[in-house]
């Protein structure tokens, strides 16, 4: 089966769209789960939840501030490489730090 010109075109221009904002992840589904992954036991669950949902929205914030700043083709890498995948939810925490990565990388290359 043949793909049409048109079709490549539209699904690239659907990829850079998504990847010129910020991706909506649930932070508090995320951050429920980290939880039960990592204490087991429901101990201090709700303070270790807290402190995760700051992290998260720490990441959020400074993603938005400098979203702009990481090439587009990081964006779209790194925002498709934090899907939920085998039921672990996406983290604005691990977007940030694949970024930052890249950015890291690109600045060493230089």
């Amino acid at each position: 089966m043949l793909i049409s010109v048109s079709t490549l075109v539209l699904t690239s221009q659907l990829l850079i769209a998504v990847a010129d904002t910020v991706p909506k992840y649930n932070i508090q589904r995320g951050c429920r789960a980290d939880d039960i992954n990592t204490s087991g036991l429901n101990v201090g669950l709700d303070e270790t939840t807290k402190n995760c949902i700051k992290d998260e929205q720490t990441a959020l914030d400074q993603l938005q501030a400098q979203w702009t700043q990481f090439a587009p083709s990081d964006r779209a890498m790194c925002s498709k490489n934090e899907t939920d995948v085998g039921g672990v939810p996406p983290s604005y925490v691990e977007l940030l730090t694949c970024l930052q990565d890249q950015l890291a990388v690109k600045r060493l290359n230089k």
